[in-house]
């Protein structure tokens, strides 16, 4: 095992090693809130929606799913471990396996994504400059960036990147993007215009609780190095929280507005806006980075769960090598599905973590994360309790698994998913962490 001092380790970070700020964590989530996917997200949800119902379905799904992100960045922070190691707690040593391989494929998943949007903004700004587009040089060399920054570490990209580089960088972006948005709008025909249908409001709000509570398991990663709990939980609260709710109706606005419904196709269009665009393209792309950094880098400490006596510097080149090659070979598609398929897996693992906790007394140890039971059973029959009534609820994923749902008659009739498998979970996790703490031996000291 490494040494507790050691940054690559997943042992407890020690009180010197927690240097950031509610400002720091802010900046930091602030930052990986602006993302062209987020934008894709909030463009999902119209013309089914209209504006008005569209606005409502983002700031309840905003306000329930940052509060899950911030608590759990909370939790994260007074535990001081990273996000898979945090899963121990309530699921057991070898039970933690289980969510840890879902994170890896999704942050592996989300780096593709993200390398592929950054590569098409960078094509379009060197066709408008050079005269070529070479996405697949852009790919290579914003892989090499992502790379760095993930070896750098969170406290490293806090200090370098962002404080330096992205605090100055992306609000330009975000500033000419709305101004773009809203010049191409008549607002009153938009806000007066009817929903296409297809999508209800509760609907719209799970998929965007889907894209928030995906940082769940990672948040831990980044929130142990805050100085206390509530720094964690107003860092990441305030800070991706309103970078969330603007980015995601900028998004419904530019479908409206300017016809926009591909993250791929957004560059293009903004190049065309002259020199300003030009500057503000580039400002978000280099933005854009350290989502692909964030994403690389937590999928490089999750895998340390399985092995965490192998350098974590491996993890981090694999993790984005394999990236890299993936935005070289595929297109980016509709991720709907993809994001309800993520709240459906970490919601209700949210529910558990926080019924747990809560009966711990708001507090783990050490020994919670390395001495506890390998397994946990019926903490992880919570999570799959919640994760079923989510699919029956509202099943999505691929078309076998929807068909297969489908035998189980789910309702015909548009609800709200989210509310109910966290519920589920966090009762019938609330149950079964009482229990077991009531027959837990108590141990008297010699």
């Amino acid at each position: 095992m490494t040494q507790p001092h050691d940054p690559t380790s997943i042992e407890p970070v020690p009180d010197s090693r927690r240097v950031l700020g509610a400002l720091d964590t802010g900046l930091l989530w602030g930052n990986l809130g602006v993302s062209l996917l987020v934008i894709v997200s909030g463009a999902i949800l119209v013309p089914a929606l209209s504006l008005p119902a569209a606005i409502v379905a983002i700031v309840l799904g905003c306000i329930v799913g940052n509060l899950m992100l911030a608590t759990a960045a909370a939790i994260g922070a007074q535990a001081r471990v990273p996000g898979m190691v945090l899963l121990r707690a309530p699921l057991g040593r070898k039970g933690s396996y289980l969510p840890t391989g879902i994170n890896v494929l999704q942050c592996l998943g989300w780096t593709i994504f993200e390398l592929i949007v950054i590569a098409a903004a960078a094509g379009a700004l060197s066709n408008d400059i050079f005269g070529f587009e070479a996405r697949w040089l852009w790919t290579i060399v914003f892989g090499a960036l992502s790379l760095l920054l993930g070896l750098l570490g969170p406290i490293g990209v806090v200090r370098t990147f962002v404080r330096r580089i992205s605090v100055w960088a992306v609000p330009l972006a975000v500033a000419y993007l709305t101004w773009w948005a809203f010049s191409g709008a008549n607002l009153d025909t938009l806000w007066n215009r009817p929903g296409a249908g297809g999508l209800s409001v509760w609907q719209g709000a799970d998929i965007v609780v889907g894209i928030t509570v995906s940082w769940i398991p990672l948040v831990a990663d980044y929130s142990r190095y805050s100085r206390s709990p509530r720094a964690a939980f107003t860092g990441v609260g305030l800070g991706y929280g309103i970078t969330d709710v603007w980015m995601l109706i900028l998004g419904a606005l530019l479908v409206l507005s300017r016809g926009l419904t591909d993250a791929a196709a957004l560059p293009a269009a903004v190049v065309a806006g002259g020199l300003v665009a030009v500057l503000a393209l580039l400002a978000l792309t280099v933005g854009e980075t350290d989502d692909a950094f964030a994403n690389a880098y937590s999928g490089a400490v999750s895998l340390q769960n399985f092995a965490p006596r192998v350098p974590q510097r491996l993890f981090v080149i694999g993790i984005t090598g394999l990236a890299t090659l993936g935005a070289l070979t595929i297109d980016l598609v509709s991720y709907q599905s993809f994001l309800l398929l993520l709240g459906s897996w970490f919601v209700p693992l949210f529910a558990v973590l926080l019924a747990d906790w809560l009966v711990a007394g708001r507090a783990y140890t050490r020994d919670s994360f390395f001495r506890g039971p390998s397994w946990r059973p019926g903490l992880i029959a919570a999570w799959v309790a919640g994760f079923a009534l989510y699919q029956w609820l509202y099943p999505t994923g691929p078309s076998w698994w929807v068909r297969l749902v489908a035998h189980l008659d789910p309702p015909t009739w548009s609800i709200p998913v989210t509310v109910p498998s966290f519920l589920v979970s966090f009762g019938i996790a609330l149950v079964v962490a009482l229990g077991s703490r009531r027959l837990r031996p108590v141990t008297v000291p010699a």
